[in-house]
Parts: C-alpha cells; structure tokens; sequence
C-alpha cells in the first residue's frame, strides 16, 4: 500500500470516531432520524420520589407529527453494584466510583413508546414495586439544556415520578443510563449516562455498548488511537497535535458512561443531575470545557447564560411549557461549488499551522490532507442532496 494512502487510513481513523450515532444533545454526528436522539438525563429527587427525564430529539422547533412510533425508549437502573465516594478525583468527575465497572446490570427497566404525536403509546416497568404508583408524563416541552444554541427550542420529554417506595428499603446507590432502539431490528441507535460525556467526540463510539463494556472499550480504542498517532506524528504533526484535545482518551477516562445516583452526599451534578445544574461549567472544571466555549460562541450576551431560557416549573413535570413551533423547513439544496467555497480556507489553515514547525512536511502529506478533506466536502455534499431528495418526494 502507498505511503499516502496509509496515511489517508491513518488520518480518517484519528480524527472520526468509529460510531455514526449520537447523544447529548449536538453530537458531531449524523442521526438518520433525529427523534432516536437522547439529549439528556435528569434525576434528582422531590420529597418522597425520584424524578427521572429522558428527553430526545435536539433543536425541536416543527410540530408533529414526528418520527417517534419507530422507537422504543429505555431508562434502567443497577441497583446492585457498590458504589463508593472516597475517592475525590471521580466523586468530582463522575459522582463516585464502581468497584465493579464490568458487573454493571439492569436490576430495573423502564420501556417507554411514543405515539407520533408525542404522546404516550405505552410504558413498562421491570423491577420495580407498585408501579400503579408512578406518574407519567410524555410530550413536547422547552428544552431545560442551560446552552445557548439551544434556546427558544423544545425537546421531546418523558418524566417520571418514582416513588422511593418502589425500590428496596436499604436502597441507597442506583447507577442508571437510558437507551433508544430502533423497533424493526433491536439495534440500540444511543445512549446517555453522565451529562457532556459521550457528546465529547472522543466516546462516540460508547452509544451502541452496553455500560459493562464501556471501561474496557475505552482501553482498547485508547490503544489503537495511540499507535495510529504515533504513525501520524512522523508525517503530520501539526494536526495529530491540533486534533488531540478532541479526541485524544485522557487517563481518567476508563469509567463506564453511567449517571450515579447515591445518597451518601447531596444529589448535585454529578451525583444525579437538577435542572438548575450548569453542566457546561460543572464538567469544564474537571477538563471537558467545549460546552463553555460553546456557549460564549452561541450567546449573544455577556457573561454567558448560566439558567435556562424560561422558568423552571417547581410541580411536575417540572419542564416549562414549549415555545411556538413552526413549519419545518426543507433542507438547503447546496451545490458541490458552494461546499467547495471553504476548501481553500482548510487548506489555508494548514499552511499555517505547519509554517513553523520544527520539519517540514512532505508534499505527500500536505497531499493528503487535501484528499481527504475533499471527500468529506464531496460525501456532505451528496448526503445533504439525499435528504433535500427525500424531503421533497
């Protein structure tokens, strides 16, 4: 094989995660069917219940109907796993530690479908006592993601308020996740844990896993990346090292993509999630910082929002009401000329970014750089043409 086809390869796995799916709200992923998209988890507790919200589909702004009946959606709980809270490092990052990462498993399952006007098809409970006893609510609300970007947008929203009393007397501890799964096939198209973890570009390939494969998954891409970028580095140093920030595994990061839950210390991200959690800042404290950075890019005030665009409710279902929705519009037909525009603004970067380096690079490389942002533009293009097609049949 060709030096710069070896590095194509190289370059293609380095710098796009392995998954196509997504969550938490904008991944930097395409969904075929944006509804099968979980943007967030909450769970806090409100007197004698845990309220639990799984919503989905990110920047809702059209009215239904929706794609939702294709769709089966899925809270669960492990409530048998131990969980700690000594250690400060992952108390602060992830809300405590697992002895067992491997051994998590669902003791609980909540099963919700939506009708396609985002009302409730059906709910079933596994593992929980009275469930006669739980209260449920579906359908459109403001999004509560405290994120610019994602103001005056609504979100599809399913919430429940649990009884403590359906769960085990001595229960203190519950590791939960939530799930979306395509009905025809079983596949599971997403997952969500803790709040801003598998939206990091570096996870995406943790939303078709089960969360007792997660730690070990991470190990083992971790290693693949590690030989790719050491192949890279002799070639294109510059981008592995402007590339790293997003996708590089840190050492902290082999820890399951879970929401912990635990009474041993005030619920608060990321010991559960409120809605009042600002998220952005919360997790930027402990390294992921994208989101803030985001939020001042998206937000036309100063200092950056840190509440939500519209008043939380203090009764169930918590959510405020939804904001006017609007007719969808039809995706943009952009032409491969104008998709081509921004190529030698790429190109430009590049030069730029390798001007002073201590090597030069070979004109291989700069060589390949180009193919392969050029067959990127070329597969968007042809995408977007797709679904302008699509929409319009």
């Amino acid at each position: 094989m060709k030096k710069a086809s070896i590095l194509s390869l190289a370059l293609a796995l380095l710098l796009f995660p392995a998954a196509i799916n997504s969550s938490d709200h904008a991944d930097p992923i395409n969904l075929e069917v944006l509804e099968s998209g979980i943007t967030d988890l909450f769970v806090f507790p409100d007197g004698d219940q845990m309220i639990v919200m799984l919503n989905a589909r990110r920047a809702l702004t059209a009215p239904p109907p929706y794609q939702l009946e294709p769709f089966e959606f899925a809270i669960y709980m492990d409530l048998h796993s131990k969980v700690t809270v000594d250690n400060k490092e992952e108390r602060a990052r992830y809300g405590g530690s697992i002895a067992s990462p491997e051994g998590i498993k669902e003791d609980v399952a909540i099963k919700i479908r939506l009708k396609n006007d985002a009302s409730l098809n059906s709910v079933k409970y596994e593992g929980l006592q009275n469930p006669d006893r739980i209260k449920v609510f579906t359908g459109v609300r403001d999004d509560p993601f405290i994120f610019p970007r994602f103001f005056k947008r609504n979100t599809i929203a399913m919430v429940l308020a649990i009884p403590f009393s359906s769960f085990p007397k001595s229960q203190r501890d519950w590791i939960l996740w939530g799930t979306s799964t395509r009905l025809k096939d079983g596949v599971q198209i997403d997952h969500v844990g803790r709040s801003n973890r598998s939206q990091q570009g570096r996870f995406d390939f943790l939303n078709t896993l089960h969360p007792s494969q997660h730690a070990a998954a991470i190990k083992a891409h971790n290693q693949t990346r590690a030989r790719i970028e050491k192949t890279l580095m002799q070639y294109l140093p510059p981008l592995v090292n402007a590339y790293q920030p997003l996708f590089k595994i840190r050492p902290y990061d082999e820890f399951p993509d879970v929401m912990i839950y635990t009474n041993q210390y005030p619920i608060g991200f990321p010991n559960g999630r409120k809605l009042t959690d600002d998220v952005a800042a919360l997790t930027c404290d402990q390294g992921d910082c994208a989101l803030v950075e985001g939020a001042y890019i998206d937000s036309p005030q100063w200092p950056r929002a840190t509440v939500n665009d519209k008043p939380f409710l203090k009764e169930f279902p918590y959510l405020a009401e939804p904001w006017p929705t609007s007719p969808p519009l039809a995706p943009p037909n952009v032409g491969l000329s104008g998709a081509l525009a921004s190529l030698s603004d790429t190109v430009a970067f590049f030069k730029e970014a390798t001007a002073n380096c201590c090597e030069p690079i070979k004109m291989t490389g700069m060589v390949t750089i180009i193919a392969v942002i050029l067959i990127i533009v070329i597969v968007v293009w042809l995408i977007t043409r797709w679904r302008y097609k699509r929409a319009n049949a």
